[in-house]
Protein backbone atom coordinates (compact mmCIF):
# COMPACT_ATOMS: atom_id res chain seq x y z
CA UNK A 1 0.00 0.00 0.00
CA UNK A 2 1.45 3.55 -1.08
CA UNK A 3 1.83 6.40 1.48
CA UNK A 4 -0.52 9.52 1.44
CA UNK A 5 1.23 12.33 0.35
CA UNK A 6 0.31 15.57 0.94
CA UNK A 7 1.57 19.39 -1.19
CA UNK A 8 4.20 21.37 1.44
CA UNK A 9 3.21 25.07 0.71
CA UNK A 10 4.87 28.14 1.65
CA UNK A 11 1.91 30.94 3.16
CA UNK A 12 1.17 32.13 -0.44
CA UNK A 13 -0.17 28.38 -1.26
CA UNK A 14 2.97 27.57 -3.52
CA UNK A 15 3.71 24.43 -3.36
CA UNK A 16 7.70 23.60 -2.11
CA UNK A 17 7.19 19.85 -1.80
CA UNK A 18 5.25 16.58 -0.96
CA UNK A 19 5.61 14.29 2.23
CA UNK A 20 4.16 11.37 3.82
CA UNK A 21 0.67 12.92 5.14
CA UNK A 22 1.85 11.37 8.60
CA UNK A 23 5.13 12.87 9.08
CA UNK A 24 3.87 16.23 7.77
CA UNK A 25 1.44 15.87 10.64
CA UNK A 26 3.70 15.03 13.10
CA UNK A 27 7.04 18.16 12.55
CA UNK A 28 3.76 20.33 12.00
CA UNK A 29 4.91 21.47 8.33
CA UNK A 30 2.37 23.97 6.69
CA UNK A 31 0.40 21.39 3.97
CA UNK A 32 -2.42 22.05 1.44
CA UNK A 33 -5.91 21.11 2.75
CA UNK A 34 -9.33 21.97 2.03
CA UNK A 35 -13.01 22.24 4.08
CA UNK A 36 -16.58 21.24 2.81
CA UNK A 37 -18.93 23.04 4.51
CA UNK A 38 -22.30 22.16 3.52
CA UNK A 39 -25.90 23.82 4.19
CA UNK A 40 -29.48 23.20 3.03
CA UNK A 41 -32.47 25.38 2.51
CA UNK A 42 -32.82 25.20 6.48
CA UNK A 43 -29.56 27.22 7.07
CA UNK A 44 -28.16 24.09 8.62
CA UNK A 45 -24.96 22.86 8.37
CA UNK A 46 -24.17 19.49 7.93
CA UNK A 47 -21.68 18.12 10.53
CA UNK A 48 -20.48 14.73 11.03
CA UNK A 49 -18.66 13.15 13.79
CA UNK A 50 -15.43 11.39 13.21
CA UNK A 51 -14.57 7.52 13.55
CA UNK A 52 -13.26 6.53 16.69
CA UNK A 53 -10.69 4.46 14.60
CA UNK A 54 -9.01 8.38 12.90
CA UNK A 55 -5.51 8.67 13.60
CA UNK A 56 -6.26 12.43 15.27
CA UNK A 57 -9.29 13.94 16.99
CA UNK A 58 -11.58 10.72 17.06
CA UNK A 59 -15.18 10.56 17.91
CA UNK A 60 -14.87 15.12 18.00
CA UNK A 61 -18.31 16.74 15.80
CA UNK A 62 -16.74 18.62 12.36
CA UNK A 63 -17.69 20.08 9.53
CA UNK A 64 -19.36 18.15 6.36
CA UNK A 65 -15.93 16.79 5.15
CA UNK A 66 -11.87 17.71 5.06
CA UNK A 67 -9.18 16.18 4.01
CA UNK A 68 -6.03 16.99 1.79
CA UNK A 69 -5.28 17.07 -2.20
CA UNK A 70 -2.51 14.84 -3.25
CA UNK A 71 0.51 15.97 -5.20
CA UNK A 72 -0.79 17.21 -9.00
CA UNK A 73 -4.72 16.88 -8.02
CA UNK A 74 -6.86 20.05 -8.12
CA UNK A 75 -7.91 21.43 -4.57
CA UNK A 76 -11.57 21.21 -5.94
CA UNK A 77 -11.29 18.00 -7.50
CA UNK A 78 -9.59 16.38 -4.41
CA UNK A 79 -12.69 18.17 -2.44
CA UNK A 80 -15.74 16.71 -4.94
CA UNK A 81 -13.89 13.29 -4.46
CA UNK A 82 -13.48 13.34 -0.78
CA UNK A 83 -16.93 14.70 0.09
CA UNK A 84 -18.53 11.44 -2.14
CA UNK A 85 -15.89 9.13 -0.38
CA UNK A 86 -16.36 9.99 3.11
CA UNK A 87 -20.03 11.52 2.92
CA UNK A 88 -21.45 9.37 0.24
CA UNK A 89 -22.71 12.16 -1.44
CA UNK A 90 -22.45 15.20 -3.92
CA UNK A 91 -23.61 18.55 -4.82
CA UNK A 92 -22.07 21.28 -6.28
CA UNK A 93 -19.52 22.75 -3.87
CA UNK A 94 -17.78 26.13 -4.58
CA UNK A 95 -14.56 27.60 -2.94
CA UNK A 96 -14.65 30.81 -0.70
CA UNK A 97 -11.51 31.48 0.94
CA UNK A 98 -8.65 30.05 2.19
CA UNK A 99 -7.31 30.87 5.83
CA UNK A 100 -3.72 29.23 7.70
CA UNK A 101 -3.96 27.41 11.26
CA UNK A 102 -1.62 25.45 13.73
CA UNK A 103 -3.31 23.29 16.32
CA UNK A 104 -1.75 20.95 18.84
CA UNK A 105 -3.98 17.86 18.32
CA UNK A 106 -4.07 14.35 20.82
CA UNK A 107 -1.71 11.54 19.66
CA UNK A 108 1.46 14.25 19.39
CA UNK A 109 -0.12 15.36 15.85
CA UNK A 110 0.19 19.21 14.35
CA UNK A 111 -2.32 20.26 12.26
CA UNK A 112 -0.74 23.27 10.14
CA UNK A 113 -2.65 23.74 7.02
CA UNK A 114 -3.42 26.03 4.26
CA UNK A 115 -6.73 25.35 4.60
CA UNK A 116 -9.31 26.03 1.37
CA UNK A 117 -12.76 26.22 2.40
CA UNK A 118 -15.72 25.36 0.17
CA UNK A 119 -19.35 25.93 0.75
CA UNK A 120 -22.48 23.82 -1.00
CA UNK A 121 -25.86 23.44 -0.82
CA UNK A 122 -28.23 20.76 -0.92
CA UNK A 123 -31.52 19.03 0.56
CA UNK A 124 -29.88 15.41 0.34
CA UNK A 125 -29.12 13.56 3.59
CA UNK A 126 -25.11 12.03 3.62
CA UNK A 127 -24.89 8.05 3.17
CA UNK A 128 -21.40 8.20 5.42
CA UNK A 129 -18.49 5.99 5.02
CA UNK A 130 -18.98 4.42 8.60
CA UNK A 131 -15.20 3.76 8.61
CA UNK A 132 -15.02 7.99 8.30
CA UNK A 133 -18.16 8.63 10.20
CA UNK A 134 -20.09 7.60 13.31
CA UNK A 135 -22.54 10.19 13.06
CA UNK A 136 -24.02 12.98 11.07
CA UNK A 137 -26.67 15.19 12.09
CA UNK A 138 -28.02 18.94 10.06
CA UNK A 139 -27.42 21.91 12.72
CA UNK A 140 -29.16 24.92 12.96
CA UNK A 141 -25.86 27.60 12.94
CA UNK A 142 -27.34 29.89 16.33
CA UNK A 143 -27.27 26.09 17.95
CA UNK A 144 -23.78 25.61 16.53
CA UNK A 145 -22.38 28.40 18.17
CA UNK A 146 -24.04 27.72 21.43
CA UNK A 147 -22.51 24.09 21.60
CA UNK A 148 -19.00 25.56 20.58
CA UNK A 149 -19.29 27.93 23.02
CA UNK A 150 -20.97 25.62 25.99
CA UNK A 151 -18.81 22.31 25.10
CA UNK A 152 -15.94 23.49 22.57
CA UNK A 153 -13.94 20.13 23.57
CA UNK A 154 -16.72 18.33 21.50
CA UNK A 155 -15.32 19.97 18.26
CA UNK A 156 -12.38 19.29 16.29
CA UNK A 157 -9.92 22.26 16.66
CA UNK A 158 -10.27 23.66 12.81
CA UNK A 159 -13.72 23.64 12.65
CA UNK A 160 -13.44 25.81 15.46
CA UNK A 161 -10.87 27.92 14.01
CA UNK A 162 -12.70 27.43 10.44
CA UNK A 163 -16.96 28.47 12.07
CA UNK A 164 -15.92 32.55 12.40
CA UNK A 165 -14.75 32.41 8.32
CA UNK A 166 -17.02 30.77 7.06
CA UNK A 167 -20.35 32.66 8.84
CA UNK A 168 -18.51 35.76 7.30
CA UNK A 169 -18.61 34.31 4.18
CA UNK A 170 -21.77 33.67 4.43
CA UNK A 171 -22.71 37.08 5.45
CA UNK A 172 -21.50 38.56 2.49
CA UNK A 173 -23.41 36.50 0.14
CA UNK A 174 -20.22 35.48 -1.61
CA UNK A 175 -21.73 31.72 -1.79
CA UNK A 176 -23.88 30.19 -4.27
CA UNK A 177 -27.02 29.24 -2.57
CA UNK A 178 -28.24 26.64 -5.37
CA UNK A 179 -29.72 23.37 -3.63
CA UNK A 180 -29.60 20.00 -5.16
CA UNK A 181 -33.52 18.30 -4.48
Amino acid sequence: MSEVMVVLVDENDTPIGAMEKMEAHQKGLLHRAFSIFIFNENEEMLLHQRALEKYHSPGLWTNTCCSHPIPDQSTHTAAVHRLQEEMGMQCEIEKSFHFIYRAELDNEMIEHELDHVFIGYTNNNPTPNPSEVMDWKWMAIDDIILEVNDNPHVFTEWFKIALPHVLMALDSNKVNTTFDK
